[in-house]
């Protein structure tokens, strides 16, 4: 077994100089930092008083599950020498607020339309995406489903 490690720094930009005083005194914004790597602008969801022209975390979460899986997918057609020419994912995310405020995703559904080169290639192209959910890092340290529902055809 190998083990990854990785490390990530989140920096809070949202001092507006009242620091948390209360629930309104305060934006929601940070930054992502990853060493080497440009850094990602981030806030809560508008719901949650957060600014909408940036990602939030719930944006990431379901923009890892589906990139997770894209990959994936495409190394498992690769290797069933499935020649795919376009992947394009639809993904959508379901969470849910409890009352106390707490709140968790119940499920995400992957909807990629695919074009892959050759007709007879569709069916494998299409069974292809359970084996990728099985073996993506991130769905795979979920505790809800990941369903998919491939649009494939051929060019």
């Amino acid at each position: 077994m190998k083990n990854h490690h990785f490390k990530s720094k989140i920096i809070w930009t949202g001092n507006t100089g009242e620091s948390t005083k209360n629930y309104r005194s305060y934006e929601r914004t940070y930054i992502i930092s990853v060493d080497g790597k440009a850094d990602i602008n981030g806030s809560s969801d508008p719901a949650f008083l957060g600014n909408p022209l940036l990602y939030n975390p719930e944006d990431l979460l379901l923009a890892s599950v589906s990139s997770c899986h894209l990959l994936w997918y495409l190394h498992l057609c690769s290797v069933s020498k499935i020649q795919v020419l376009e992947y394009v994912d639809f993904a959508e995310g379901t969470m849910i607020e409890n009352e106390n405020g707490s709140g968790k995703f119940t499920g995400i559904v992957l909807k990629p339309k695919i074009i892959v080169a050759e007709k007879e290639m569709i069916e494998k192209a299409t069974e292809l995406h359970q084996k990728a959910t099985e073996y993506c890092f991130i769905a795979n340290s979920l505790n809800f489903e990941v369903k998919h529902h491939p649009e494939i055809t051929f060019k």
